[in-house]
C-alpha cells in the first residue's frame, strides 16, 4: 500500500519529468528519442516479467533485443543525447523550464477563459436564433488574409461576440476567425460548398462546410432559423443538441 508521503513523491516526479518534457523535448528533434526510450523501457521491463511467467525464452529474445537497441540509440541519438545533458546542467536552461511551465499554465488559464466567453455567446445565440459563424484556424495563411474580411485582433469575449452577430451591424453576415486565443477577423466570406446538403442547411452551413472542405479548420455554426449548433471539420458536419458536448468540442479545440 502506497502512503501519503509515496503519492507526494509520484507527484513530484511527475511534474518534474512534465517540466522537462515541456521544456526541452516536445516539438523538437529530441521527441523522437523520448518516444525510442518509452519503446525500449517497454522492452525491458517485458523481458525482466516474462520468466517470472515461465516465458524464459521469449524473455531472453526480448532482453538481446533491447540490449541491441540500447547501444543502437546512444549511436543515433548521439547529438540529441548532448543537448539534453547540456541543457540539464544549464542555470538558465533551468529557468527557461520553469518559466515555460508558468507560461503554459497561464496560456491554459487564459484559453479555458476563452471557452467559458464562447459558450456563454453561443448559449445566448442559440436561445435567441442568431447565425453565427466562427473558424477555428490553427494556421494563417498570409496569401488569403484579403478574404479573411475585417481584422479585429481582439480579446475573446462573449459581449465582443454578441455584438459581430447581432444582425444590425455590418459584419454579422460573415464569418468570425479565432486564432491563437484572439479574434482575429470578422465579417470573413467562407467558400461555399459544392456538395449536396439537406434542405434544412442554409448558407452558413454551407460556407461551414465549405471552410472545412478547403483547410484544417473548424467551424461552429449557430442557425438562425432554428438555434441548433453545428460543428463542421473536415467536410463533415454535425450537430449539437446538449451544450455540455459543445463545450467539450470547443476544450479539445482550444486546447489540443
Amino acid at each position: 500500500m502506497l502512503d501519503w508521503l509515496s503519492v507526494i513523491q509520484i507527484f513530484i516526479i511527475c511534474i518534474t519529468v512534465y517540466i522537462f518534457y515541456v521544456s526541452f523535448i516536445k516539438n523538437t528533434s529530441s521527441e523522437k528519442l523520448v518516444r525510442g526510450l518509452i519503446g525500449l523501457g517497454v522492452l525491458w521491463l517485458l523481458s525482466f516479467l516474462l520468466p517470472l511467467v515461465h516465458l524464459r525464452l521469449l524473455g531472453r529474445f526480448l532482453h538481446w533485443i533491447a540490449l541491441f537497441l540500447s547501444v543502437g540509440l546512444i549511436v543515433i541519438f548521439q547529438p540529441e543525447l548532448r543537448k539534453i545533458l547540456a541543457l540539464m546542467g544549464n542555470i538558465k536552461g533551468l529557468k527557461k523550464a520553469i518559466f515555460v511551465f508558468k507560461q503554459n499554465e497561464k496560456n491554459i488559464s487564459d484559453k479555458q477563459r476563452s471557452i467559458d466567453e464562447i459558450m456563454k455567446a453561443v448559449s445566448y445565440m442559440s436561445e435567441k436564433h442568431t447565425g453565427a459563424l466562427i473558424v477555428f484556424l490553427e494556421n494563417m495563411d498570409d496569401g488569403m488574409i484579403e478574404r479573411y474580411g475585417t481584422k479585429i485582433n481582439g480579446i475573446i469575449s462573449s459581449e465582443l461576440l454578441l455584438t459581430l452577430f447581432f444582425n444590425k451591424t455590418p459584419l454579422h453576415d460573415g464569418a468570425v476567425l479565432i486564432h491563437e486565443n484572439k479574434i482575429a477577423y470578422a465579417g470573413a466570406i467562407l467558400p461555399l460548398s459544392q456538395n449536396q446538403l439537406q434542405w434544412k442547411y442554409g448558407t452558413r452551413h454551407r460556407a461551414a462546410l465549405g471552410m472545412s472542405e478547403s483547410s484544417n479548420a473548424t467551424i461552429l455554426v449557430v442557425s438562425e432559423e432554428t438555434g441548433d449548433i453545428s460543428f463542421a471539420e473536415k467536410g463533415n458536419i454535425k450537430k449539437y443538441d446538449d451544450l455540455k458536448k459543445v463545450k467539450n468540442k470547443l476544450e479539445k479545440i482550444l486546447l489540443k
